[in-house]
């Protein structure tokens, strides 16, 4: 049987880091793609893939990209959501790579909606959605 390096258990314990951040919901920022079937024959893995690169490429640790079913809105596809802790979720959408790249550096990491794709803010439930400000 091989022997674990050290180099092995700091990379497993940096994995099992992320599934207990995941549970425990510490985040700054959650990036959900919208992946149902209408989503995925859109483009919705290449948004995923781009918003990926982005946080692996940076070293982002506080950033959760996750993924839902549909967002009920076909001819908008491929959607995303971003929510800050603190904020009313953003929805976007019709989106590409070059647009989700834009959103991530904007949005995800300055702060700042992208108004250009954003479809509504705040979340189904709450009776006061408006495009972001």
């Amino acid at each position: 049987m091989p022997k674990i390096s050290i180099e092995d258990l700091k990379r497993i314990k940096e994995q099992e880091r992320w599934k207990i951040a995941l549970r425990q919901g510490e985040y700054r920022v959650k990036i959900t793609d919208h992946m149902g079937t209408c989503g995925i024959a859109a483009g919705a893995r290449d948004v995923m893939a781009e918003f990926r690169d982005g946080i692996g490429e940076r070293g982002i640790t506080d950033v959760i990209l996750t993924n839902s079913g549909c967002a009920g809105l076909c001819a908008k596809e491929p959607m995303i959501t971003v929510e800050f802790r603190d904020q009313s979720p953003v929805k976007y959408g019709s989106l590409d790579r070059e647009k989700a790249k834009r959103i991530f550096d904007e949005h995800v990491i300055g702060g700042k909606p992208v108004e250009d794709y954003a479809l509504a803010s705040g979340d189904e439930t709450s009776a006061g959605q408006s495009k972001p400000e």
